[in-house]
């Protein structure tokens, strides 16, 4: 994750278009608390598809989930939408959003919703989805749109302005909702580059609504095109890292130089040197917003590393991902004690 440090142009070009200035967001960002959560998906669900389809949206797996975040401390999610459920579905979509922005509310909870995807299965569809692989990390998680879709930009683009400025448009004013993440990991799965014009979409699309809420895409890869956009365009600059604390820290000292706030939308796994112990407290410090990947362990199957499947085993010894079992309780106590010592819970 650091090698993309390497890929900056240290120059800031002046602001463009609408995204938000500098004392805007700083504005914004002192309103907000020390923001921490995770990326969010119950347990019941395989991937995005089936979290948000009628059939599968299940609340009140969500609510008891969500009551365990409240009580560690949490106070946002990051949360994956759906472009297939919407197509499929727009106005049944919407009511699950807003039944779920009721239940986060409830629990003093603002999250913020992902629209787009470069990682995993290229391939997706509507209705039931595929049940998980044994011991492989998310089995069943998909991009989107589907790589199918992306060939003929000419039905793609008209697709992503729709759905974009749909949901931009019911929730553009919504007080529940504390930003958006435009585009996950663009460039991830072998696009590189070619997933530029997408993400530059997705920005033009957005603004074109201009949400209260400020909008944002994670930095992660390597790329300098891809960087300097993102970076030249977020309102809050969110980065991903999964490396120890000291490259944690130099992934942020390098990103002060945009001078807007920063929010590290994915962080921690195990076996790469990234915990709750040590890189929470880095994150806390520095006024970083932290967000990990993983809540509960279920369908995902996310205890399981990246690229390290184990079709034998029930349970890896070292969790990659997740905090908590299915019963409620913790993989490990002292990482419960070490995040509510964090966020004062």
């Amino acid at each position: 994750m650091a090698s993309f440090l390497l890929c900056f142009s240290v120059t800031v070009r002046a602001e463009t278009g609408r995204q938000w200035t500098v004392s805007k967001v700083d504005k914004w960002y002192s309103a907000q608390p020390w923001l921490a959560g995770c990326c969010y998906i119950p347990a019941t669900a395989i991937n995005q598809i089936e979290m948000w389809s009628a059939d599968t949206y299940d609340a009140p797996q969500i609510n008891k989930e969500l009551r365990w975040a409240q009580n560690l401390g949490f106070n946002t999610l990051r949360v994956f939408l759906s472009s297939v459920v919407w197509q499929h579905d727009p106005v049944g979509l919407k009511n699950r959003m807003n039944n779920f922005l009721d239940i986060c509310k409830r629990h003093k909870i603002r999250p913020f919703f992902v629209f787009f995807d470069d990682c995993w299965d290229p391939v997706s569809y509507y209705g039931r989805q595929p049940a998980p692989k044994p011991g492989v990390h998310n089995s069943g998680w998909v991009q989107d749109p589907m790589k199918s879709l992306r060939a003929d930009t000419t039905v793609l683009y008209p697709f992503m302005k729709a759905y974009v400025q749909d949901i931009l448009k019911t929730f553009k004013n919504d007080k529940r909702v504390l930003m958006w993440d435009l585009y996950n990991e663009p460039g991830n799965s072998g696009y590189g580059d070619g997933s530029l014009p997408r993400l530059e979409k997705a920005f033009e699309y957005a603004r074109e609504v201009n949400p209260s809420q400020p909008l944002t895409a994670g930095i992660w890869i390597d790329s300098p095109k891809i960087n300097h956009f993102i970076s030249t365009h977020s309102d809050v600059i969110t980065f991903h890292c999964y490396a120890e604390p000291a490259v944690l820290q130099h992934v942020i000292d390098t990103l002060r130089q945009f001078k807007r706030p920063l929010i590290c939308s994915e962080y921690m796994a195990r076996p790469e040197g990234s915990t709750f112990e040590k890189n929470m407290p880095v994150l806390k410090e520095n006024h970083v917003g932290a967000i990990n990947w993983g809540f509960v362990s279920g369908k995902t199957n996310t205890i399981f590393a990246w690229n390290t499947p184990l079709p034998d085993v029930k349970e890896p010894k070292v969790w990659f991902h997740d905090i908590f079992r299915q019963d409620g309780t913790p993989y490990d106590p002292k990482e419960i004690k070490a995040i509510k010592s964090l966020t004062r819970r």
